[in-house]
C-alpha cells in the first residue's frame, strides 16, 4: 500500500474541487510550502544577524579614523614650594596655662566641738525678749575673696552597702515560664524511667486496669519535686504508686526566670498499659 501524502498539491484539487478558490483556505494550502521556507529563510538571516551584531559593531569601529580625543591627557607642570627648614635646636612651645577658676562666694558654719558628757550644761532656751538683746550664735561673716580655696575631702572609709537580694518564692506557672523544668536528658529519659521503676499494683493488675493517670507537683528551685498530687486516679493504688515513684525520682533541672531558678507548678501526664507490663 503506497504511503498517502496529504500536503500533495493533487489532493488539495481533490478536495476544493466545485468550491471557490480565489482565497481563503484553498490559498493558504496552496502556498504553505513557499510562504514556510520563505519564513525559514527570512528567520535564519536575522538570526545570523543578531548573534554576528557584536563582531559587525567592533569591525565598523574599527574601520573608523581615531583621532586620539579619548587618550588626549592635559599635562600642566605644578610648581610646590619647599617647606621651611626645621630648626632642631628650638624648644617646642610651652603648653597653654590653664585659666584660675572664679571665685565664688562661699558660707562656712564652724565645725562642732566634741565635750564629755559631764562638761554639758543643761540650760534653757533663751526667750524671745532675750534673743533680741542676746548673741543668738552663728552669724554670716564676709569670707576673705583672696584666700586660698580649700575643698574638705570625705574623711574615713565607709563599708561598702549591699544590695538587698528578694527571694523569689512564688509558684509560677508552667505556661509562663522562660524555661521550663526539665527532667534530666528529657522527657524521653523520664518516661523511659516511668516503665522501670514503677510498680504495677497487684489489684490494678488483677482488675485489668489500664489508663491515664495525670499528677501535679513543684519543681523546687534545687531541682527536687514537692506537692506531689494525683488529680486523676485509676483507683486499685495506681495513684499512690505513682507518688511513691515521683518522690524517688531523680533530681529535675530547676525553672528559669529572669536569670534565676524559680518555684514551677508542673501537671505530667502518665500513661498506664497493662499489657507492656
Amino acid at each position: 500500500m503506497a504511503k498517502l501524502d496529504i500536503y500533495n498539491l493533487q489532493w488539495i484539487d481533490v478536495v476544493f474541487t466545485g468550491r471557490n478558490q480565489a482565497y481563503g483556505a484553498y490559498q493558504l494550502r496552496k502556498n504553505n510550502a513557499r510562504t514556510t521556507n520563505r519564513a525559514l529563510v527570512i528567520g535564519s538571516i536575522l538570526f545570523i544577524l543578531a548573534i554576528s551584531s557584536p563582531l559587525i559593531i567592533k569591525y565598523i569601529k574599527g574601520l573608523t579614523p581615531d583621532d586620539g580625543s579619548e587618550d588626549r591627557v592635559i599635562q600642566t607642570e605644578v610648581v610646590l614650594t619647599p617647606p621651611p627648614p626645621v630648626d632642631e635646636q628650638a624648644p617646642p612651645p610651652p603648653p597653654a596655662a590653664e585659666p584660675p577658676r572664679p571665685r565664688v562666694d562661699q558660707v562656712r558654719f564652724p565645725p562642732p566641738v566634741v565635750v564629755p558628757a559631764d562638761k554639758v550644761r543643761d540650760e534653757e532656751p533663751p526667750t524671745v525678749e532675750e534673743l533680741k538683746v542676746a548673741d543668738p550664735g552663728q552669724k554670716t561673716i564676709a569670707g576673705d575673696p583672696n584666700a586660698e580655696i580649700r575643698i574638705d575631702e570625705p574623711v574615713g572609709t565607709a563599708p561598702p552597702t549591699k544590695q538587698a537580694v528578694v527571694e523569689d518564692n512564688t509558684v509560677h506557672d508552667f505556661a509562663s515560664i522562660e524555661q521550663m523544668p526539665e527532667f534530666p536528658g528529657g522527657m524521653d529519659k523520664f518516661y523511659n524511667y516511668v516503665g522501670k521503676n514503677y510498680v504495677y499494683p497487684a489489684a490494678a493488675r488483677e482488675q485489668g486496669v489500664s489508663g491515664r493517670l495525670i499528677l501535679s507537683f513543684i519543681v523546687e528551685k534545687d531541682g527536687s519535686l514537692t506537692d506531689i498530687k494525683v488529680l486523676r486516679d485509676l483507683g486499685m493504688g495506681t495513684g499512690d504508686e505513682a507518688i511513691r515513684m515521683l518522690k524517688r525520682a531523680p533530681k529535675w533541672k530547676a525553672g528559669i526566670q529572669n536569670g534565676r531558678p524559680v518555684r514551677v507548678q508542673y501537671t505530667l501526664p502518665i500513661m498506664l498499659n497493662l499489657e507492656g507490663q
